[in-house]
């Protein structure tokens, strides 16, 4: 099942179910996408559901990053290839990056409220005081306020390596900024962690019509296990809406590359389906 929030050619937004070449509209029975999450039976309810509400043809419509009320948050140095990346960054801070993909404790730090993520087609930015901006490709957790995984969807959480390599205490400077947080374009609802670890990431980014970056890794290369990574965000943590929970990145375009407007990043989960975003300076 695939959630998904939507605005319709007369400005209103909405939220539904993705099926087929439409968008089925459940916003008048249900508060917002978030209380969707929460159901408990969310097949059930679709079930009922199924045929007594309205259908949009889906080109007639604009998908918008499908959480509503929910903080994002992420975590850090949980792919090997990231703890590497990280500690050539600089010397200052390699031992802490290695540090922490070894300890109990993940990293964890907040990334952007709800009304600040871009959705598909939506420009991210880069920093026009970074020198160094990638794209980092990520499988994102939708947890409900129950600390239950609820469905995945995909997430962009762009970086300024050159910030963060200077200094760890820049990292919020380096990881919050306008535009630096994408997710999209659906939220898939009833796979399994099983599942989800057997699906593949892959990064693209054109420039002037041609591939400047192209990368793969595999979500099975994420160290820690999903339930591990929420235990620790809902530790001494409320999140009465829920919660989406970037996983980290496995794919690091080398060091020699930088992001520039006009960009086009592309971020394929076999499981999920394709976020792709222009990129703009801010």
């Amino acid at each position: 099942m695939k959630l998904c929030r939507f605005q319709t050619s007369s400005g209103e937004v909405r939220f539904g179910i993705l099926e087929g070449d439409g968008v089925v509209d459940l916003s008048g029975r249900h508060g917002c996408l978030g209380d969707l999450l929460e159901m408990e039976n969310l097949a059930g309810v679709w079930s009922d559901l199924r045929g007594a509400a309205g259908k949009y043809e889906l080109g007639a419509v604009r998908l918008l990053a499908p959480i509503d009320r929910q903080e994002v948050w992420a975590a850090g140095v949980t792919y090997l290839r990231s703890k590497k990346a990280r500690m050539s960054e600089s010397d200052f801070s390699a031992t802490a990056y290695d540090r922490v993909y070894e300890a109990a404790r993940p990293e964890l730090f907040f990334k952007s409220f709800p009304q600040k993520v871009c959705g598909p087609g939506e420009p991210v930015g880069i920093r026009a005081d970074a020198r160094w901006s990638v794209p980092e490709p990520e499988l994102a957790l939708l947890l409900n306020s129950r600390g239950e995984l609820a469905g995945f969807t995909i997430g962009n959480d762009m970086s300024s390596r050159d910030i963060e390599g200077e200094n760890l205490l820049y990292l919020p400077q380096a990881k919050v900024y306008r535009r630096s947080c994408a997710l999209g374009p659906c939220v898939i609802v009833g796979a399994t962690e099983a599942e989800a670890r057997e699906w593949q990431i892959s990064l693209t980014i054109e420039r002037g019509g041609a591939t400047v970056f192209d990368g793969q890794t595999s979500v099975n290369q994420i160290k820690r296990s999903f339930g591990e990574l929420a235990q620790f965000l809902f530790r001494s943590q409320d999140f009465p809406h829920g919660a989406a929970l970037l996983t980290g990145t496995g794919i690091v375009p080398p060091d020699s590359f930088t992001l520039q407007a006009g960009d086009v990043v592309r971020i394929d989960i076999s499981g999920i389906g394709r976020l792709e975003n222009p990129v703009a300076t801010v």
